[in-house]
């Protein structure tokens, strides 16, 4: 019995350093302090070390001799490949959701693109990213399949850019907008016409994400600077539900 309460205390400190991570209180490169961790949840090491190696297995974190656990920071490639995986998650979640998926539901996807059209207006890109991937999570959450919505929240730390929507050059309006053709797709029941609406969504976002991302161009200073400042070694408090950042990145008008 005390194993299994072991174990079951790791998987809700993975549960809150995999939501550190998405929400951007641990952004790529950062270290994660497992003493720190430990002291500030109120544990032993052990279950935030059981933690830290589980989410070593996922690709989320990397485990160094010297200097314990950081964030993983993807490379190029490997982000590009997770918009693939992720686009066709998300057409099978559309499919899966056109059966039953509710006037409320749709309701709700069309009340967050206001939103994230609301916060690019007023120039509050780290707003709309936070509303953008609750659209993504809405759509998932809809298909009522508790498999596909775990795989599909693991990959979001690949996924993900780590670019936000104050990359220079982004039309937040346009990420706000890309959003628009999926729900058309979604109130008209067309399966088709959602999953074709879905791939040119991640198309048009992957291939703005490759226009922008250069070495030059800090990914764990951009993930620092949405979170509110220098992350680098933070331990985050108890916080929020997973908030994580943007999957899009728009750049003069990219299409639909």
């Amino acid at each position: 019995m005390p194993s299994i309460s072991r174990d079951v205390l790791s998987d809700q400190v993975e549960e809150h350093l995999l939501q550190a991570i998405l929400d951007g209180r641990y952004p790529p490169g950062s270290r994660i302090v497992e003493t720190r961790v430990a002291r500030d949840l109120g544990v032993s090491q052990a279950p935030v070390r059981e933690a830290l190696r589980d989410l070593e297995a996922l690709g989320v974190v990397e485990i160094t001799s010297f200097r314990g656990a950081s964030v993983r920071r993807p490379d190029k490639t490997e982000l590009l490949e997770a918009y693939g995986v992720r686009a066709e998650l998300e057409v099978l979640a559309a499919r899966l959701a056109l059966s039953r998926i509710s006037d409320e539901a749709l309701h709700e996807l069309q009340v967050l693109i206001d939103e994230m059209r609301m916060s690019a207006a007023t120039g509050d890109r780290h707003a709309e990213a936070l509303v953008d991937v609750r659209f993504h999570a809405r759509l998932v959450a809809a298909t009522g399949n508790g498999t596909l919505e775990r795989v599909w929240r693991y990959l979001l730390p690949v996924a993900r850019t780590y670019i936000t929507l104050a990359a220079p050059g982004v039309d937040a309006v346009a990420a706000a907008d890309l959003h628009r053709p999926i729900l058309d797709a979604l109130q008209m029941r067309d399966p088709e016409l959602a999953a074709a609406s879905i791939r040119r969504h991640f198309q048009a976002a992957g291939a703005a994400f490759e226009a922008t991302f250069t070495q030059g161009f800090s990914m764990a200073a951009t993930g620092a600077a949405a979170s509110g400042g220098s992350a680098i070694d933070r331990v985050p408090g108890p916080g929020p539900a997973m908030e994580p950042m943007t999957d899009l990145i728009a750049v003069d008008n990219p299409g639909p």
